[in-house]
C-alpha cells in the first residue's frame, strides 16, 4: 500500500474520505487506482483530481448514502447496477442491522478491512467474481451479529443464534463483534493468538475461497502432499479433536499457527493469509522507500521470503521499543516455507477460473 497525495499536497491514506489538509472530499478512483480529490461536476458526478487521470466518477452508494465506503465508480457504470455499488460493496449479501447503535461504525471498520483485502487480491491479479458474473463458487459476504433474545439476556444462546466467522462455498461470514476492538482483543488473549485483526480474518477466509477456486479438482494431490489429506479425518472430526486436545506439542515446527494444525483446509487458509500479509508488507515497504524491499512483481520467491524476514525482525524490535505486539509473530520454518511456495506457484500460474 502506498501513500497518496491530495491536490493540495497533503498526504492521503487508503481509508481517507476527506483530506485533513484542505478538507476536500477524496475517494478511490478505479481508473487510476489512487485516492484522489473528488472535483464536483454535477449533483452526482465528480472528476478525479489526479491531474494524470481526470476520469468522470460517481460515488459508491455506500459512500454517499451510508458513509461506510470511500470508493467511486466510473460515471458510465449503469445506475441500476446493484444500486451503483463499487467493486467491493457489490459482493455484500448481508449487512449489519443499522437500527442497532454502534453497528454502522462496526460495518465501516469491516468495509475498510475488506477494501484492503481487495487491493491485495487485485495487486496479485487473483480472480474473484459474483454469481452474476458466472463464477463458481461465487464470492459473497455476510456481516452478521449474534441473536440475543429480547428480555432473555440470561439464557445461553444455542447454535442457531450464534454467528460463526467462516467460509462456505464462496460465502464469507464475519461476526460483527470482531469489529469491536475490546471484544477482539479478549478473544485474541483467550485463544493465545499472536495477532487477531479484521484484515487477518478476511485474508484467512479468502484462503478457503481460493482453495475451492484454484485447488479443488485441479491440484488436490499436490495440496495433500504438503498440507495433508483433507478427507481423512473429516473436518468435523478434526475440529472436535482440536478443541478437545489442542494442537500437537511440535506444531510450531510444521505449521504457521496452532490453528493451522487443526485440519489441512485450515492449514491452507492460515498459510494463504500469511502469504497475503507477506505480499502486503513487501508492497508497502517498497512504496514507502524501505531500501531492502524487493519488487513484488519481479523478485523471486526466495528473495521475497528473505526480505520479509529481515523487515519482520526490524519491525519486531520497533514494536517492542514501543511496548506493542510483535509485528511478525510467526516462524517461517522449512515446512511452512514449502507451503507458501506452493501458494506462490498457484498465484503466479493462475488457471482459467471455473465458471458456472
Amino acid at each position: 500500500m502506498r501513500i497518496f497525495i491530495c491536490a493540495c499536497g497533503n498526504a492521503l491514506h487508503f481509508e481517507n474520505s476527506v483530506c485533513l489538509g484542505c478538507g476536500h472530499e477524496v475517494g478511490w478512483c478505479p481508473a487510476c487506482r489512487t485516492i484522489s480529490a473528488l472535483i464536483p461536476e454535477t449533483d452526482t458526478n465528480h472528476r478525479c483530481g489526479n491531474p494524470q487521470c481526470g476520469a468522470q466518477l460517481r460515488k459508491c452508494h455506500n459512500y454517499h448514502a451510508e458513509g461506510v465506503c470511500n470508493r467511486c465508480l466510473t460515471a458510465d457504470t449503469p445506475a441500476t447496477q446493484e444500486s451503483a455499488l463499487c467493486d467491493c460493496c457489490v459482493y455484500n449479501e448481508t449487512i449489519p442491522d443499522l437500527s442497532v447503535d454502534g453497528n454502522r461504525e462496526k460495518w465501516a471498520r469491516l468495509e475498510a478491512a475488506k477494501r484492503r483485502l481487495f487491493y491485495e487480491l487485485d495487486n496479485l491479479r487473483l480472480p474473484h467474481g459474483t454469481a452474476a458474473e458466472g463464477f463458481d463458487p461465487p464470492l459473497s459476504f455476510d456481516f452478521k451479529a449474534d441473536v440475543i433474545p429480547a428480555n432473555e439476556f440470561w439464557r445461553t444462546m444455542d447454535n442457531a443464534e450464534r454467528v460463526y466467522t467462516g467460509h462456505d462455498s464462496g460465502k464469507i461470514t464475519i461476526n460483527i463483534r470482531e469489529a469491536d476492538d475490546a471484544e477482539r482483543e479478549k478473544l485474541r488473549v483467550d485463544l493465545d493468538e499472536g495477532h487477531r485483526t479484521l484484515v487477518g480474518h478476511f485474508r484467512h477466509e479468502i484462503g478457503h475461497y481460493y482453495w475451492d477456486l484454484l485447488v479443488r479438482g485441479r491440484r488436490e494431490q499436490d495440496s495433500i502432499a504438503l498440507f495433508g489429506d483433507h478427507g481423512n479425518p473429516t473436518y468435523a472430526e478434526a475440529l472436535e479433536r482440536h478443541y478437545a486436545e489442542g494442537p500437537p506439542p511440535d506444531w510450531s515446527q510444521r505449521f504457521i499457527s496452532a490453528y493451522a494444525s487443526m485440519h489441512p483446509w485450515e492449514d491452507f487458509a492460515e498459510s494463504f493469509a500469511a502469504y497475503l500479509a507477506q505480499c502486503a508488507v513487501l508492497d508497502t515497504a517498497s512504496a514507502v522507500g524501505v531500501s531492502s524491499a524487493p519488487n513484488l512483481a519481479t523478485a523471486d520467491f526466495d528473495t521475497r521470503i528473505e526480505r520479509h524476514r529481515e523487515i519482520g525482525i526490524a519491525m519486531n524490535e520497533m514494536n517492542r521499543t514501543m511496548g506493542l505486539l510483535d509485528f511478525l509473530p510467526e516462524l517461517f520454518v522449512p515446512p511452512v516455507i514449502a507451503k507458501l511456495r506452493f501458494i506462490d506457484d498457484l498465484v503466479r500460474q493462475l488457471p482459467t477460473v471455473p465458471q458456472a
